[in-house]
């Protein structure tokens, strides 16, 4: 499932792409935003980080639902694409913020502090 992260600035009313990193799966996702990762190079101006899973190759016929597309919103961060990509990188993220396992950067954009 490749993911496009893109990261964004606000200038009064205006959306303006920073920059964009293009991930060939969840595990480098997670590599990305874990502790040394390169997410920690993120500038501290972003307004908004969205990270966009690209729809499954081939769509779900028994289950459509599967395949809608949705955004889960976590701070600054927007994860947007198909329900059930969705639901596994937020379940991955869960587990890996339960265990420490994710940059501070990471974590101070989508809104945790312990």
């Amino acid at each position: 499932m490749p993911i496009t992260i893109e990261f964004t600035v606000r200038d009064g009313d205006t959306l303006l792409k920073e920059d964009s990193v293009s991930l060939a799966s969840p595990e480098e996702l997670f590599a990305y935003i874990s502790p040394g990762g390169d997410c920690e190079k993120m500038p501290s101006d972003l307004s908004e980080i969205q990270m966009i899973l690209l729809p499954p190759e081939h769509p779900n016929i028994t289950n459509p639902i599967a395949d809608k597309r949705v955004t889960l919103q976590l701070g600054l961060v927007l994860i947007t694409g198909p329900l059930s990509g969705i639901v596994q990188v937020a379940e991955e993220l869960i587990d890996k913020m339960g265990r420490g396992e994710l940059s501070e950067a990471f974590l101070a954009a989508a809104g945790v502090h312990y």
